[in-house]
């Protein structure tokens, strides 16, 4: 066993963003190991990112796997979890994220200590809450005191209550119950409430989605979404690290203020509408139908 937090990154195609993420990683949590699961990249930056990364980092990919070949997020994750049998706590993010603050050994101590406390606890959200949700979030999440985080009442959402592709977990708690992911966020939900309570968002969270980040369905992308992408200016636009001093104010806010990015996080390219936008065709009904029906006529031939 090993009292270090491991990060396992999941990649695909986009370097410039893998890099910020892990760098994120290096610099607020230097004594973390990391993990890339990379879904068999591409495109010629991202080959280079990922070479210099492996330098100091493992990177597996479905082809580099001696027990099987998964691919996919949800079978790079299986291959992440069964990677980290052996390990206290884990957290998974993906390419397109940023830690945001330093996070201390002791604050590692305290979530492990959480798990320990809480046996049918499984997964916790590392992340800040999203400002187009801020009416949704108010209206269904109240702090647990027991978890120092907060969680959320039923709601008629088919994800989001039980599980997130996003998490913390101990790996033992998983494997224990013989955990498989599935394919879709709603059967992954459906398969954590046979199991487990509802995941805790963390009171003082460390890590979050970058905004208007360019994106894939599928491994490709439709006209939609490169029109899509254009139009929202989609691009690398990273977080400035919380200081020391803007930390402290997260950790000592009272517990009825939610962690709403928008109210704590400075983004680099200030001219970002809020809330900000965290898919492309997100807003535009003409466009989603646009790519449902490239999506639909890709099927037939």
């Amino acid at each position: 066993m090993s009292d270090k937090l491991l990060f396992c990154v999941f990649s695909y195609n986009r370097g410039e963003f893998l890099e910020n993420c892990v760098a994120s990683i290096e610099n607020c949590v230097p004594d973390a190991d990391i993990v890339i699961f990379d879904d068999d990249s591409n495109e010629p930056y991202t080959l280079r990112a990922l070479s210099s990364l492996s330098q100091r980092h493992e990177v597996v990919q479905p082809g580099n796997q001696s027990s099987h070949k998964l691919g996919g997020l949800y079978g790079n994750m299986q291959s992440a979890l069964e990677h980290a049998r052996d390990r206290d706590l884990l957290c998974f993010i993906q390419d397109d994220m940023q830690i945001v603050r330093p996070l201390r050994q002791e604050e590692i101590a305290d979530l492990q200590t959480t798990f320990e406390n809480n046996p049918k606890l499984a997964f916790l959200h590392p992340c800040f809450l999203k400002g187009i949700n801020r009416q949704r979030d108010g209206a269904t999440l109240t702090y647990d005191a027991s978890l120092n985080a907060f969680r959320r009442r039923a709601t008629d959402q088919s994800a989001g209550q039980y599980f997130s592709a996003i998490l913390i977990t101990r790996p033992s708690l998983l494997l224990e119950k013989n955990w498989h992911f599935r394919a879709s966020e709603p059967a992954n939900d459906l398969q954590a409430r046979d199991y487990f309570q509802t995941i805790g968002h963390l009171f003082a969270p460390f890590a979050m989605w970058l905004p208007e980040v360019p994106a894939y369905r599928g491994k490709r992308k439709t006209l939609a979404l490169r029109l899509a992408e254009k139009r929202r200016g989609s691009g690398l636009f990273p977080f400035e690290t919380l200081s020391e001093s803007e930390v402290e104010s997260l950790q000592a806010r009272s517990q009825d203020v939610l962690p709403v990015a928008e109210d704590f996080l400075v983004c680099a390219n200030p001219d970002l509408e809020k809330p900000w936008g965290y898919y492309p065709m997100q807003g535009s009904r003409f466009l989603k139908r646009l790519n449902s029906l490239e999506l639909a006529l890709r099927n037939l031939f």
